[in-house]
């Protein structure tokens, strides 16, 4: 039996999305990540998961792993600068710029950023970090 990983990667979104946390979606997204190693997304999702969790260790691990997959993939930039601020590294500057290039090309990039950016606020309102990373990405 073969399982379709990319469809069990949009009802995890889909499930992110109605509101489920990260205790549950970790799993989901973990799974996904050891069938289908490939997929970027999938390793910028879990990511993402780790840091709402508080796991900023595995999430740069993770986030790492999504960047190297997809240089060009912005959330995947800001969830290893996240990581990398969580776990007190240096180096954000560059991933910070990266992102900052790829918005200024493309506007629904900025706008998808901005709204995980409120996501994240949202579900953890008092992540600091996550307030500094949208004020770099808005300053000129």
């Amino acid at each position: 039996m073969t399982t379709d990983f990319a469809a069990v990667f949009d009802q995890g979104l889909e499930r992110y999305n109605a509101g489920e946390g990260p205790d549950t979606l970790i799993p989901v997204f973990k799974e996904v990540c050891d069938r289908a190693p490939k997929i970027a997304a999938a390793w910028s999702c879990l990511a993402w998961l780790y840091l709402l969790d508080d796991n900023p260790e595995q999430a740069y691990k993770v986030a790492l792993k999504g960047v190297k997959l997809d240089s060009n993939a912005p959330q995947a930039r800001i969830n290893l600068v996240l990581a990398m601020l969580e776990t007190s590294q240096t180096g954000v500057r560059k991933h910070i710029d990266v992102a900052k290039q790829l918005m200024a090309i493309d506007s629904q990039v900025q706008r998808d950023l901005f709204e995980s950016i409120e996501d994240g606020l949202t579900r953890k309102p008092d992540w600091k970090n996550l307030q500094r990373v949208k004020t770099w990405l808005s300053e000129d």
